[in-house]
């Protein structure tokens, strides 16, 4: 997929028409509940699938790049721009990549009634303005006051096959969430399941923090799903999210709750970036609270070849891609401004019985490309003609929303050591006064040499060593400070690599 600076907001243009507070009332429409939606994924799942609509005329479906930014909606004809209700919403236009459409529909009382596409709601720039073709959506966005009481932030994006992303109060755009993923990494390529129709329940007027709710429509070739996300802007903006699935075969690749994220170079790896900065990332490890109680962090590699990563457990109690490095002194990008872009933590709710977190790292060599993915694997693959119900919450934030973690890696470095060997340093926020931890290293292979800790005065922890692959590829590494049996701080996982 094309990196999300396609969904930079679009800027303010006169307007042409008058705005159109809703399309739907009470009286109009047809009857909607969750179980319309529930009802419509099994019975696309009963039937041979049908690919998005993805026809469009030459002068869209063949743009670049800088031709779709001139495709600008007008903000005047945002869905509820003249009531007093706390959200808007405003939509995408098809073209370029972004060719396959979708359906909106507006939920008032209990009735659904379709939001009609109209030109004369976008500027077109240098590109030729459509007639008076039906061509629908390729995606919408979400608007409400976050940050300042007096202004409508875009909150939320879905653009994309059925990805979507959102921003926290104080944060920008990052890394995206998908509806679900199935056969990631696989050789024989990857599967992309699309939404293809939503339903955004009218909010009531009231406090701007109320909620929203946002009914999706999922199909693809091997499943289709319904989606209920109730969506609460904020410090953390939650996506409190249900899950019906509907598999059309058996699926033994699944992956649910799956987030997409950009990982180019950092400290723990410059072999192959000529860079001023340094470092630049999305997201820099990945977060995991395990069914154990465990707390373990993936510090996040570009590897020279594709990885794939699987932490098997037992109804997990969270996961997600973390952004950790918070100062602008970290990347010194003006522009990117990577210090502000948010962390994913997905919460699950219920038991989600026995599988496995699943990381794949693909190799990059530009900042455009999302190169990371996790997810949650079942371990028993989902058969044909049964219905899976998931649910959980996907926070977007600063920091994971979880009391009581142990003491956190800050950052990871690796670099040329003696004789041949690499010098790994891993640097941690302060331990208790007072306490005198024991260092617990371990590796699969190679050897490790010259293992050390080191209380840093006012800025916390150190640990470093040389590890000596000899021969070795690929190695394993694991590391943590202990009080007796006792860990103070997670465990912090790393794959050398050649």
């Amino acid at each position: 997929m094309q990196r999300r600076d396609l969904l930079a907001a679009a800027a303010a243009l006169p307007a042409v028409l008058a705005a159109r507070p809703s399309l739907a009332a009470p009286d109009t429409g047809t009857a909607f509940s969750a179980a319309t939606v529930r009802d419509a994924a099994r019975d696309l799942a009963s039937r041979p699938f049908q690919a998005q609509e993805t026809g469009l005329p030459g002068y869209l479906a063949n743009i670049g790049y800088d031709q779709y930014r001139m495709l600008r909606f007008d903000k005047r004809h945002a869905l509820w721009r003249d009531t007093k209700l706390p959200w808007q919403v405003e939509f995408f236009h098809r073209g370029s990549i972004y060719k396959g459409r979708i359906d909106v529909n507006e939920v008032v009382d209990g009735r659904s009634a379709p939001v009609r596409y109209n030109p004369e709601e976008f500027s077109f720039g240098s590109v030729q303005r459509p007639t008076n073709e039906d061509l629908g959506y390729a995606g919408f966005r979400l608007h409400a006051p976050l940050n300042r009481p007096d202004y409508f932030d875009e909150v939320a994006a879905f653009l994309g096959a059925s990805y979507f992303r959102a921003v926290a109060k104080g944060l920008g755009y990052g890394l995206s969430a998908r509806g679900l993923a199935i056969k990631t990494a696989d050789p024989g390529g990857e599967e992309f399941p699309y939404f293809k129709t939503f339903w955004i329940e009218r909010p009531k007027p009231g406090k701007v923090a109320q909620p929203i709710t946002v009914y999706a429509l999922l199909d693809s070739q091997s499943a289709a799903a319904a989606f209920k996300f109730v969506i609460s802007p904020g410090v953390d903006t939650v996506f409190e999210t249900t899950v019906t699935l509907f598999p059309r075969v058996d699926i033994d690749q699944a992956g649910i709750a799956p987030l997409t994220s950009m990982f180019l170079f950092d400290g723990n790896e410059r072999n192959r970036v000529d860079d001023w900065r340094p470092a630049v990332h999305d997201s820099d490890g990945l977060l995991m609270l395990t069914g154990r109680g465990e707390t373990l962090w993936r510090q996040l590699d570009n590897p020279t070849r594709l990885q794939v990563s699987s932490f098997m457990d037992k109804s997990p109690k969270g996961f997600g891609l973390q952004q950790r490095k918070r100062s602008f002194a970290g990347y010194e990008d003006i522009e990117s401004r990577y210090e502000n872009r948010p962390c994913a933590w997905i919460e699950p709710i219920g038991d989600w019985g026995e599988g496995s977190v699943m990381l794949v790292e693909i190799p990059s060599d530009k900042e455009v490309n999302d190169n990371i993915v996790a997810f949650w694997r079942p371990k028993s693959k989902l058969q044909a003609g049964v219905a899976y119900n998931y649910a959980y919450r996907l926070h977007w934030c600063a920091a994971p929303p979880v009391k009581g973690l142990p003491t956190p890696f800050t950052n990871t470095m690796v670099g040329p050591g003696p004789d041949g060997s690499r010098l790994v340093v891993l640097d941690l926020a302060p331990l208790k006064p007072g306490i005198t931890p024991k260092l617990d290293v371990t590796n699969d292979k190679g050897q490790l040499r010259n293992l050390t800790s080191t209380e840093i005065p006012g800025v916390g922890w150190r640990i470093s060593f040389e590890l000596v692959p000899g021969r070795e590829t690929a190695i394993e590494l694991h590391g943590r400070l202990m009080a007796g049996d006792t860990p103070l701080t997670e465990t912090w996982l790393y794959r050398w690599t050649t």
